[in-house]
């Protein structure tokens, strides 16, 4: 009971910053181009985040960090201590909220064009360029979904929420919850469940609102976690291998990442807890997504209320050619991350394209059946991979993709935005667009719901009110990404 209590208190307090809006300070002013006890965007084109279609040639006022009205289209005149901006052809949608967005990048020592590189594999950490992309790309809520440097995710948190720096709000993942073999130097080895259990009241007493288990756990860890975990009301998420999705359904875990094409439940040869030798999306090519063997598993997944992770930003640099050069993403590349980011482009363009090609397409049908079946679906591009899923700019692409994959634009900016404040608990204050929640919100230039390339056409980016310049902060962080 007493932990329960003092999580109670932690989890209280680190919510209720989200709601606050601190004087921002003179290093964050800079990037603020809206400043107003009140704002009224005018004859804007409004996408609440709940799937509705577009609404026409509408007025949002915007007053104490609030959306206070959403109203007609109509021109206002000007008034002291009020700012009006005429939007018309511009539109407006909830910040996106991010679920699978870490503040680290990856780094291969030494790497070379014919992929070798030498050890230890590194994900060093991006405390200045990450919170800058997110926010940038309208990006206002993320969960870190994964730590290497905890006390510096939480820290960043704090001085956000406090408006000495600038990022977006954020749910902060304890260090991963990880076996024995892991790949990652910077990661720590679990000592059996009562580590686990350990780990999880250690991480909850520092301020992490989260968890998330690696691809090594055991079951008896992971259910020792998650049991820790629920005592405390935080929730815990898995990129796994070791244990199967089935699996961790039945052992009480309330998220799984990167959509199912990490599940490994149909991997020939799979013994428990031991790590699957099978190649990448054995399970996911082998599961019917209108099958019956798809339908047991998702009819589990919803019985338990347990979400899917959408991440097919990181999944589609293994397709050759995929994703399209942009310039933005060459720019805010370090030197060194964009020569290796490139030397992976070329690799992966040499392969052939049809096996890589049909495994992301069978993870993306598995995403669409998932949530026909009433799923919970969310979405996130964990910026690792190859190096060339950026934050931010891959934020967007995961929306398009969804698109891609089926799913109508507003139903893909749902996804984005509701399901993860949803998923998070936080549906009553982010998420989507009506009076009385937080002025969290995107406006673009153009219309998604037609286009959806149109959401990179992002303009001002209200957080707590604040309409912050997304270029500005996107020109503060060339060539530093991969960097710092």
């Amino acid at each position: 009971m007493r932990h329960t209590l003092a999580s109670l208190s932690l989890a209280l307090t680190a919510f209720a910053a989200f709601a606050q809006s601190p004087k921002p300070s003179p290093d964050v002013a800079r990037y603020i181009k809206v400043d107003a006890p009140r704002v009224v965007l005018t004859h804007v084109r409004v996408i609440d985040g709940l799937g509705n279609a577009p609404v026409e040639d509408r007025n949002l006022v915007i007053e104490g960090g609030k959306i206070t009205s959403i109203t007609a289209g109509a021109d206002v005149a000007a008034a002291p201590n009020q700012t009006v901006l005429d939007l018309k052809g511009a539109t407006v949608i909830p910040g996106l909220v991010g679920m699978h967005n870490h503040l680290f990048h990856i780094a291969r020592p030494n790497l070379h064009a014919e992929g070798g590189h030498e050890q230890p594999l590194l994900v060093p950490q991006m405390t200045f360029t990450s919170p800058r992309l997110y926010l940038a790309a309208g990006v206002t809520t993320i969960r870190t979904t994964g730590s290497v440097e905890p006390y510096a995710d939480l820290n960043l948190k704090r001085l956000v929420d406090e408006g000495k720096l600038v990022g977006p709000h954020m749910d902060v993942t304890a260090p991963y919850l990880e076996g024995g073999g892991s790949p990652f130097i910077q990661m720590h080895p679990l000592a059996g469940p009562e580590g686990a259990r350990r780990h999880v009241d250690y991480w909850a007493d520092q301020g992490a609102t989260s968890f998330k288990a690696y691809m090594n756990i055991t079951r008896a860890e992971l259910k020792a976690a998650i049991d820790a975990a629920h005592a405390r009301g935080l929730k815990v998420t898995g990129h796994l291998n070791t244990v199967t999705y089935e699996e961790a359904a039945d052992l009480g875990i309330d998220d799984l990442e990167h959509g199912f094409l990490v599940n490994t439940q149909l991997d020939p040869g799979k013994q428990p807890d031991k790590p699957s030798t099978a190649p990448f999306g054995t399970t996911s090519n082998a599961m019917d997504p209108e099958g019956p063997v798809a339908k047991a598993l998702f009819a589990k997944l919803i019985a338990k209320k347990v979400s899917v992770t959408s991440t097919l930003p990181v999944f589609e640099h293994m397709v050759p050619n995929r994703p399209p050069l942009r310039r933005l993403a060459m720019d805010v590349l370090s030197p060194q991350a964009r020569e290796a980011w490139l030397y992976a482009r070329a690799r992966a363009a040499a392969r052939a394209p049809e096996a890589p090609l049909a495994t992301f397409m069978r993870g993306m049908a598995l995403e669409r059946a998932f949530v026909a079946a009433g799923g919970l679906l969310i979405a996130g591009p964990d910026p690792t991979g190859n190096g060339g899923t950026i934050p931010g700019i891959s934020d967007w692409r995961g929306v398009e993709l969804l698109v891609e994959a089926g799913f109508s634009p507003v139903e893909a900016i749902r996804i984005a935005t509701h399901n993860g404040a949803v998923y998070l608990g936080r549906q009553d204050r982010i998420g989507s667009l009506a009076p009385g929640k937080n002025a969290d919100l995107v406006v673009l230039r153009g219309n998604p719901a037609t286009d959806i390339n149109d959401l990179e056409k992002v303009e001002l980016v209200f957080k707590d009110g604040y309409g912050y310049d997304s270029a500005k902060l996107f020109d503060s962080v060339k060539g530093r990404y991969g960097q710092y």
